[in-house]
C-alpha cells in the first residue's frame, strides 16, 4: 500500500514538473521558419511573426492628397530597392543589412528597437541596422519622426532616436526644445530642418518602402532579402542573418 502511494505521488510529481516546464520554460528548440515568396518586388521572401501596432496610411502627415507624389516616391524606391532600404551600407558585404521600420509610440517597437540596437553594436551578430521612420500613430508620431531626422542633419540621430524611444513624453515643441538643449544641438536649425525638403523626402521614401512591402503596422523589418511584419525575438533575427549569409543575400542586391 505504501509503495503504491509512493508510486502515485511520484507520477503526480512528474506531471506537475512537466506542466511547470511547459508553462514557465518555453520550448528551447528552434521553431521552423516558414517563408512566403514575395512576387513584387521579386527576390524577397516574407515571414509573418509577432505583434504590431496597427497603422494608418503610411503617408500620414506628408503627401496623402497628392497621388502624383505618392507614385513618384514609390517609383523612386523601386528603381533601387536595396539602396532605398539599406543606404550606403551595400558596399560592406561581410555583414547582413537590416532595415528597421518603427514608430516612437508603438510599444512593440520600443522592445524591438532595443534588441536591434544591441545586435548592431555586437561584432558577432553579423548584422548592421539602417533605421527608417514610419510614423503611423498620429501627429505626435509624425512630429517625433521629423525631429529625429532633423537631428540626423546635425549628427545627433542616434541620441534623439534613443531618447525618444525611451521617453514617456509626447514630442511637443517644448519637449523637443528641452531635448535639443540637453543633447547639445541647435534647436532653431532642428525646427527648420523638420520642415525641410530633405526630411520630407526621407519620410516619403520610408513610407513608399512600407507600401511596396505591404507593411500594415510597426515594427517591420527587412533583413537581407527577408521581409518581416511584427515583433521578432533576438534568436530569430540572428538565425535569419545566418541564413542570409549562407544563402548569399547579395545576389538580390
Amino acid at each position: 500500500m505504501i509503495e503504491k502511494r509512493r508510486h502515485t505521488l511520484g507520477v503526480l510529481a512528474a506531471l506537475v514538473a512537466a506542466y511547470a516546464g511547459f508553462r514557465y520554460f518555453p520550448d528551447i528548440r528552434p521553431t521552423e521558419l516558414n517563408f512566403d515568396e514575395v512576387h513584387n518586388p521579386l527576390g524577397f521572401r516574407r515571414l509573418s511573426v509577432g505583434e504590431s501596432s496597427g497603422g494608418f496610411d503610411p503617408f500620414f502627415g506628408l503627401i496623402a492628397p497628392n497621388t502624383d507624389i505618392l507614385a513618384e516616391a514609390e517609383a523612386r524606391v523601386r528603381a533601387d530597392i536595396c539602396g532605398a532600404l539599406y543606404g550606403d551600407f551595400l558596399s560592406e558585404t561581410q555583414l547582413v543589412p537590416a532595415a528597421s521600420f518603427s514608430d516612437y509610440y508603438c510599444p512593440f517597437c520600443r522592445v524591438q528597437t532595443k534588441t536591434l540596437a544591441a545586435l548592431d553594436a555586437r561584432t558577432d551578430s553579423n548584422l548592421h541596422v539602417n533605421w527608417h521612420e514610419l510614423p503611423l500613430l498620429g501627429q505626435p508620431s509624425d512630429i517625433a519622426a521629423k525631429a529625429a531626422l532633423a537631428a540626423k542633419r546635425q549628427g545627433a540621430y542616434v541620441a534623439f532616436h534613443e531618447r525618444l524611444m525611451k521617453s514617456p513624453f509626447v514630442a511637443t515643441p517644448e519637449y523637443l526644445q528641452a531635448l535639443a538643449q540637453d543633447i547639445g544641438i541647435d534647436h532653431r536649425r532642428l525646427v527648420a530642418d523638420m520642415q525641410g525638403a530633405a526630411v520630407v523626402r526621407e519620410l516619403e521614401n520610408s513610407a513608399a518602402l512600407a507600401k511596396v512591402f505591404g507593411f500594415i503596422g510597426t515594427p517591420a523589418l527587412v533583413i537581407g532579402r527577408t521581409v518581416i511584419q511584427g515583433q521578432v525575438d533576438e534568436a530569430t533575427i540572428l538565425r535569419i542573418a545566418e541564413m542570409e549569409i549562407e544563402e548569399n543575400w547579395t545576389s538580390q542586391c
